[in-house]
């Protein structure tokens, strides 16, 4: 996880070089050791729209921004990856709908005992997923979804510990 002074850090120079009428308020900023992902509102449908046309008008928003801002989204990336040394993924929120556009794909290496990729060969088998790797994948979205809750009180103690490590004496010098 990044400190919460270098995040700030992040949101400030976002918030600073993006255009105010991209979004309806500040970007959110979701950081880990690889990423930097930019999430910016945009004005919801109108609250009359017929469920059946909310979802198709979402899309089109979301895709209409995308391609409007493509160019400026590619400049501000290049220099903030260049400032920050991290890559920088995009999307926006509309209507309670998150559309990302460009997310890492990073591997990450992990060893699972017999019944564990028995469940990952299951979810292969019944078309959930097309391969292992994408099975872990599914188990791990699966597994954030029902426990934002607890994930998101885990991550506030870990902040909580990075705050206190702050302050107490620099061990390596």
């Amino acid at each position: 996880m990044a400190t919460d002074d270098a995040t700030a850090q992040v949101r400030g120079w976002f918030t600073g070089r993006l255009p105010e009428e991209w979004f309806t308020g500040a970007p959110e900023i979701v950081r880990d050791r690889e990423e930097i992902a930019v999430l910016g509102t945009l004005p919801d449908p109108p609250a009359d729209t017929p469920e059946a046309e909310r979802q198709a008008l979402i899309e089109g928003l979301a895709r209409r921004f995308r391609e409007e801002t493509r160019e400026r989204r590619i400049e501000i990336a290049r220099e903030a990856e260049h400032r920050f040394r991290q890559k920088v993924s995009w999307g926006v929120v509309c209507g309670g709908e998150t559309v990302m556009f460009t997310t890492l794909s990073v591997p990450v290496m992990t060893r699972l005992r017999q019944a564990e990729r028995q469940v990952l060969d299951t979810l292969v088998a019944a078309g959930v997923a097309r391969s292992r790797s994408d099975a872990l994948a599914w188990c791990v979205r699966l597994v954030g979804k029902n426990t934002d809750e607890w994930l998101g009180e885990l991550r506030d103690a870990l902040q909580h510990v990075d705050r206190v490590r702050s302050t107490g004496p620099d061990v390596n010098t």
